[in-house]
């Protein structure tokens, strides 16, 4: 039977939130949207998380994805379900965090769940019902800039409000700081729905993960599961690394991404792409850029990226950006390195784009190896295209050197 069956709306929150649950004692398998979930395909896992590209999908198709991932996770006998967002809560007025929630909760035959998307280690914390980025509440931090979520609202009930009809309820820090049984009592008397529970500390996360270890659907960024305990504390499986050629490619346009494109930029080659080539050229950008890895020596380490500035980002004469293009653009320009240059170890940062990158890659299952950052691993995966290993990164995560030094977690490896 599987612990936690957990339904992720992006890939890489699918390996954030598997990480997490390695750290505490859970054997963790990402499955690739669509996958084939069966028991002999999944091992010894206790978790499985299902990688959904779902973030900023039409809300229909959204919430159609998410239970049928839950139905899958069902047949394998989850005793538990975990509905995962980003710990920067984005998400348009409509959805998709709302009505996802409110599916999954009808489908299971469930009443209530807990918001929980605090994760301390990468400054995501929520205080009286607000979410803070570092030092500054949500709606002044630069998500406030994003060009498909953008966030300006700070107080999670104003932001998931429009989203669902369910009672929104606010658990303050002072409950949660008076321990489990303090929580649970509170949780417990709370009116069916919706319990935005505040946390500042992994301590936090593991009072609210305590006190709802016997609720069936909890929610949240990867953070809650630091709270958690598994069935094999203290054993971390390693990975097979695969030796080859290495790349780096960036669809996100996040201040934190940028500052890491400018920092590697510095020592290793890089080529940005023209956006508006992109939208009205693909082939030829990504025949282009190529043929410029062809002119690197075998060991380089390679940074192709679309976004350096703000100003970079364009928008279509109906107002749609041009990030799906990216998205194609980069995938090919992976997946023909992949096929024809020997590169077998790839960071991809960007949510969007690690989700389209390990889709067209035909990868369908994510084995989780050593940590780079919070929230940010290396994963063994099998493609169509032969064994890779790969790190998937969130915009927003990462330190500044990341694309430098991610390497050496591999290097300790071959060793």
């Amino acid at each position: 039977m599987i612990d936690i069956g957990a339904v992720a709306d992006d890939f890489t929150g699918a390996t954030d939130l598997a990480i997490a649950l390695r750290q505490r004692g859970f054997r963790a398998v990402v499955s690739i949207e669509d996958a084939p979930l069966s028991a002999e395909a999944l091992g010894d896992a206790d978790a499985v998380v299902v990688a959904l590209k779902t973030r900023t999908a039409p809300v229909a198709s959204a919430v159609s994805q998410s239970i049928r991932a839950v139905d899958a996770l069902e047949k394998l006998g989850a005793r538990r379900y975990y509905v995962k967002y980003c710990s920067t809560f984005d998400s348009t007025p409509e959805g998709n965090i709302g009505p996802v929630l409110d599916a999954v909760l009808d489908t299971l035959g469930e009443t209530r769940t807990v918001v929980v998307p605090s994760f301390p280690d990468n400054g995501r914390t929520v205080y009286r019902g607000h979410l803070f980025v570092g030092d500054e509440l949500l709606e002044n931090s630069p998500m406030r800039h994003h060009p498909l979520t953008p966030m300006t609202e700070s107080r999670l009930r104003d932001v998931l409000a429009p989203q669902t009809e369910r009672t929104i309820h606010e658990v303050a820090a002072p409950v949660v700081w008076a321990g489990p049984s303090a929580l649970r009592s509170a949780l417990n008397a709370a009116p069916d729905g919706y319990s935005v529970v505040d946390a500042l500390t992994d301590a936090d996360l593991e009072t609210i993960a305590t006190a709802t270890s016997d609720w069936r659907v909890v929610s949240g960024g990867a953070g809650l599961a630091l709270g958690m305990t598994g069935p094999r504390p203290g054993t971390l499986s390693e990975i097979e690394v695969v030796a080859g050629r290495r790349l780096i490619v960036c669809g996100s346009a996040s201040a934190k991404t940028r500052a890491q494109i400018a920092h590697a930029s510095a020592t290793l080659p890089h080529r940005k792409l023209d956006i508006e080539a992109i939208a009205a050229e693909p082939d030829r950008v990504i025949d282009e850029t190529l043929e410029w890895l062809r002119t690197l020596d075998d060991d380089a380490v390679p940074l192709v990226y679309s976004v350096g500035t703000l100003d970079d980002i364009r928008r279509g004469p109906e107002g749609n950006t041009v990030a799906a293009g990216i998205e194609t653009v980069l995938s090919e320009i992976v997946l023909r390195a992949v096929r024809d240059r020997g590169v077998t170890q790839v960071i991809v940062a960007g949510g969007e784009t690690s989700g389209a990158v390990v889709q067209h890659l035909g990868v369908q299952r994510l084995h989780i190896g050593p940590r780079i950052a919070a929230g940010v691993c290396w994963s063994a995966a099998d493609s169509a295209h032969g064994a890779l290993t790969i790190a998937l990164k969130s915009g927003n995560f990462g330190s500044e050197d990341m694309f430098t030094t991610a390497w050496r977690a591999l290097d300790d490896l071959t060793d």
